[in-house]
């Protein structure tokens, strides 16, 4: 089936599966697919790592515009996930992605298939990353033995907001709080300025990663006898607080926080918090009741 054409989304005997994180890529590409005509199934993977905003406005908001939204998970979360292999998902194990996520959304797929004719369509665009910026707009995945539709790869952000306007539907609030993505609160892979927004809006999503670390050190150390894991030292490895030093110690998450507070590769501290530029001046809210403050 991969060397024939594409699967035509027009076609009603085809069943499009929507992924629909909460993020503003997955909801306008949702929003693209009714302008089009084309009926799809949502679908949303809970990992149990969410900030609760995203999760109401997954399960409150989002049906309001853009239909019923299926809610699946795993047996196990994120967190259940790490006290169970002892160690962090990293860069060359993701296991966070597969398990919680991509494993879910095929078996939902699973139930719907008919004939192989369900395609999984996602909000990917190629100005997210440099990776991305080299995927076409279809592909089939060998995998999953299913076709993949990127329908806005070529979208910019403006494209983005500007479909949520033309909808009227508001953004995921931690947008306008400064996030710049709302998936896995945070994510291991999470930038400087994306722990310090964590640190500073969501004091005790800090200190429920610290208690994690110390429980998955204590497995790590039950099954495998030896030192655990923290929840940043294999997404930052060596991590640029330390390359100085030339070192790969792992950071604690308080250790991370401290980072993500300086510049100049630690050597600094930094006065003052710019928030990412999906804040609530690049949506248009400034004027609006929506709160830009912490």
């Amino acid at each position: 089936m991969k060397n024939m054409e594409h699967l035509d989304p027009h076609d009603p005997s085809v069943i499009i599966v929507a992924s629909v994180s909460g993020g503003k890529d997955s909801t306008a590409m949702s929003l693209h697919l009714t302008e089009l005509g084309i009926d799809h199934v949502r679908v949303f993977a809970d990992t149990g790592w969410e900030h609760p905003a995203t999760l109401e406005y997954v399960n409150e908001v989002l049906p309001k515009h853009l239909g019923p939204i299926n809610v699946i998970r795993n047996d196990k979360g994120f967190e259940e996930l790490c006290l169970s292999k002892g160690m962090f998902p990293w860069r060359l194990t993701r296991f966070c992605t597969e398990l919680l996520k991509v494993k879910p959304i095929l078996m939902f797929i699973e139930e719907l298939r008919a004939e192989d004719r369900c395609v999984n369509a996602v909000g990917i665009r190629h100005g997210e990353s440099k990776a991305r910026s080299k995927l076409g707009e279809w592909e089939f995945n060998e995998s999953m033995d299913l076709w993949v539709w990127r329908p806005m790869v070529e979208w910019s952000i403006d494209d983005v907001i500007a479909i949520h306007k033309r909808h009227g539907v508001p953004p995921n609030p931690l947008y306008t709080w400064g996030a710049a993505r709302v998936g896995c609160w945070p994510c291991i892979f999470s930038r400087k300025s994306e722990i310090k927004l964590v640190s500073l809006i969501d004091p005790g999503r800090i200190d429920r990663i610290r208690d994690l670390e110390l429980r998955v050190q204590e497995a790590a150390r039950k099954r495998y006898a030896k030192r655990g894991e923290t929840f940043e030292s294999l997404g930052y490895h060596p991590p640029t607080f330390f390359q100085p030093l030339k070192t790969h110690e792992m950071m604690s998450i308080d250790k991370v926080v401290m980072w993500a507070s300086t510049s100049y590769g630690g050597k600094q501290l930094e006065m003052f918090f710019d928030a990412e530029t999906d804040g609530c001046a690049r949506w248009g809210l400034c004027d609006t009741q929506t709160m830009c403050s912490f």
